[in-house]
């Protein structure tokens, strides 16, 4: 049988001296307390009450004392060590019950307030008349045709027959693309029109060609209350043998019939285009007032001015050049084209006099329009 140990180095278990553990004990109650949120306080657990903590390596030493010291020094650090875990969980319970409470706060979702003052969206009444004038050409046998926005010249001017001093090519009418050193005329725009679309058509698709040509054009326009630098257009082409102005005539009524109702009268007069020969433009009897604004007596109206008639697209006969510069046989095929602008037509159609309200953003605008599909 082994003998007691009665021989203990009092240095080594100082530790385990009542002031010694009271210390520990207040320096681990002092930092518990100034823990200001959970984050804090997990670092107190891990200083005092950890498997490293003082108490925890006083209490290894506990088996150093003689039997008649250990059960009083095990009271004291286990007594210690029970305070620093009760306050501890005290202060757990408080700094989470004000976590809860600042999320209520912070997070709070008054459930009283208005549901409805978030109005939702509306399509773009352009995008919507957009869609609406294709399908018009799609149901009457066109396809739709699409084409880069950043053109080359050849097809937004050469092909279409427009000379090398027209006005239009030059930087006050066209914006170019700068070339990479820097040049001015890199040969390379905006696309001032949708009639390139026609051009690609005809050079990648097989005769005839029946092609209608949706986009965005840019032009240096100053913005004003009926002009824009970025609008919309659509343009359609028929190519086929044996087209005449009857044809051009009958698919224009059509397409007037289709998106302002029957009875509305049409007339061509003669204008000029390059890329048409002949040419004229397109108006329509007035869809409001029907004409009786210029007769005696006649309310006034502000559609048409009290014109009668609203000027609405050009038109005309494909000019042959356009179409030898295609690589068509002009002599077996003949062709019409005809082109209006979409944001001018929500201007006409729904008697909006200002362009600049169509792309300001503001979401009431849209929505006067209804949710259309």
């Amino acid at each position: 049988m082994s003998a007691p140990n009665n021989a203990y180095d009092p240095v080594e278990v100082a530790v385990l001296a009542p002031d010694e553990v009271q210390q520990m004990l207040d320096d681990a109650l002092r930092a518990i307390a100034a823990a200001a949120d959970l984050d804090q306080l997990k670092a107190a657990r891990i200083a005092h009450a950890g498997d490293r903590s003082p108490l925890a390596l006083a209490n290894a030493e506990i088996g150093a004392l003689p039997p008649a010291a250990r059960a009083e020094a095990g009271r004291r650090v286990g007594a210690a060590r029970a305070a620093i875990r009760q306050t501890l969980a005290e202060r757990q319970a408080e700094l989470e019950a004000e976590r809860d409470q600042r999320v209520l706060i912070d997070e709070a979702v008054d459930v009283t307030l208005p549901w409805d003052r978030s109005l939702a969206g509306a399509r773009h009444p352009v995008t919507t008349l957009g869609e609406r004038l294709t399908d018009v050409f799609v149901s009457m046998g066109y396809e739709v045709a699409e084409g880069p926005e950043v053109e080359a010249e050849w097809y937004n001017f050469d092909a279409l027959n427009f000379p090398p001093d027209h006005p239009a090519r030059e930087m006050y009418d066209t914006i170019f693309v700068a070339g990479r050193h820097g040049e001015q005329h890199s040969g390379v725009l905006l696309r001032t029109h949708t009639s390139p679309v026609q051009i690609r058509a005809l050079l990648t698709r097989p005769l005839p060609v029946y092609v209608v040509s949706p986009g965005k054009c840019y032009r240096t326009d100053t913005l004003d209350a009926t002009h824009s630098p970025v609008f919309q257009q659509i343009e359609c082409l028929a190519v086929d043998e044996g087209l005449t102005m009857a044809d051009l005539r009958g698919a224009i009524s059509a397409f007037v019939e289709a998106m302002f109702g029957p009875g509305l009268q049409t007339r061509l007069r003669p204008d000029f285009f390059p890329f048409t020969e002949p040419s004229a433009d397109v108006s329509m009897e007035c869809h409001v007032c029907r004409g009786a604004s210029t007769r005696r007596g006649g309310e006034p109206c502000r559609v048409c001015r009290s014109q009668g008639w609203i000027e609405i697209a050009g038109c005309g006969m494909v000019n042959p050049r356009m179409l030898v510069a295609c690589g068509v046989d002009p002599d077996r095929y003949s062709g019409f084209a005809f082109g209006l602008g979409i944001d001018r037509s929500v201007l006409i159609r729904n008697g909006v006099t200002d362009i600049r309200d169509t792309f300001e953003g503001d979401v009431r605008f849209s929505r006067a329009f209804g949710m259309e599909a």
